[in-house]
């Protein structure tokens, strides 16, 4: 009788030793939050875990997580290099090293007489991990140089793919892709459980409400669904603080966020015709509030929580780290538009709901009005 979804990643859970978690490099507090979770659930099942995302930085509202500190933006290393000589004649009396010109060189002395070259061979160790989960990430193209510059390690090493978006291109060898989920995090809490729902520590379930929270803002969104609800007070008795997580997520802004908050409130357009919310900000605008750009994701976060009309948000921000004039842009869909087609002139990044870019030497208020009407002309 052929395994059941759940039977067969209760398996290759099993059988692995050495799991990579992934998630897209665009992160969003669900897949962080979701990741934090399978992180520690798997962990506690004895695992050796680690948890990779490009250029990741922990967003200050979610370092309360446990685990939330041992994700890394990068590997340490995928395989080693390994030199054999056959030491059988001449044996082996002394072995240094050194690095000259970004160059290794390695000295091997012999006891007696001297090696020849058909005595040295080379080859590499399998790959580190046997075993790599992608968390709310729609393709591999998506997770950036970690996929870019490590192919041959997501084509040799299986892949479980968990998600709750349509976009999602069913890349796995196995699939946990649930569309009537409102949030990954409810999607990784079904395939921990039918592995061990005993494992899940208050530290997991706390990991997947902050999912929920983050993803739902507060569950203000348009599409909980009653299940949403129910999970969130089965994670609430597993042991999950609810009042713990609200106030890490919404109530200990910085003074400095807050006034760059109150700076994309005063340029703050509303576009009834397709329901755009945008706003920008300038470099005077960040220097006045005393923020920077890693609050940046915050503002739009809460342009979307506090926009209820808005199908479209649009934040454009002046780089202040660039000798180059340079806007960047985030661009956020509702379910039903696709954020990288709508802005495609500009060479996002992303995925199907949300899109970031970078655009060069045109002042932001033009570059505004031009995505502006580019939107209106797309979506009349």
């Amino acid at each position: 009788m052929a395994l059941t979804l759940s039977q067969q990643c209760s398996k290759l859970i099993e059988d692995k030793k050495n799991i990579l978690i992934v998630f897209d490099k665009h992160n969003k507090g669900d897949a962080i939050a979701s990741a934090t979770a399978l992180l520690l659930f798997l962990q506690k099942l004895g695992k050796r875990v680690d948890i990779i995302s490009q250029d990741y930085v922990t967003p200050k509202t979610l370092q309360f997580l446990k685990g939330v500190e041992q994700i890394k933006s990068e590997p340490e290393y995928l395989q080693q290099f390994v030199i054999t000589i056959d030491t059988q004649d001449a044996g082996v009396h002394e072995l240094s090293y050194d690095i000259k010109d970004k160059q290794l060189r390695i000295f091997v002395t012999p006891k007696k007489g001297f090696y020849k070259r058909e005595h040295l061979t080379t080859g590499k160790t399998d790959f580190k991990y046997d075993l790599i989960i992608t968390i709310d990430t729609p393709d591999l193209e998506s997770l950036g140089d970690m996929y870019d510059k490590n192919t041959q390690l997501f084509f040799e090493t299986p892949i479980i793919n968990i998600d709750a978006h349509s976009s999602n291109e069913h890349y796995g060898h196995i699939n946990i892709v649930d569309m009537t989920a409102t949030t990954t995090a409810e999607v990784v809490y079904t395939f921990i459980s039918e592995i061990d729902k005993n494992s899940i520590t208050e530290d997991v379930a706390t990991a997947l409400l902050t999912g929920i929270i983050s993803h739902t803002h507060s569950f203000k969104g348009e599409n909980i669904s009653p299940k949403t609800l129910a999970l969130a007070s089965t994670l609430i008795s597993l042991g999950a603080d609810r009042d713990f997580i609200v106030k890490n997520l919404y109530r200990t802004r910085s003074v400095a966020t807050l006034r760059l908050w109150g700076e994309a409130l005063t340029s703050l357009q509303f576009d009834h015709t397709i329901g755009l919310v945008s706003s920008i900000l300038t470099k005077n605008d960040i220097a006045r509030s005393g923020a920077n750009t890693d609050d940046i994701p915050e503002i739009i976060e809460e342009l979307i929580s506090n926009s209820p009309q808005a199908k479209l948000t649009l934040l454009l921000f002046e780089n202040l780290h660039t000798q180059e004039y340079t806007v960047e842009g985030l661009f956020v869909t509702d379910k039903g538009f696709d954020a990288m087609k709508l802005v495609n002139k500009y060479n996002p990044t992303g995925s199907l709901n949300y899109a970031s870019f970078k655009v060069k030497d045109i002042p932001i208020v033009d570059l505004k009005k031009q995505i502006t009407e580019e939107l209106l002309k797309q979506l009349s």
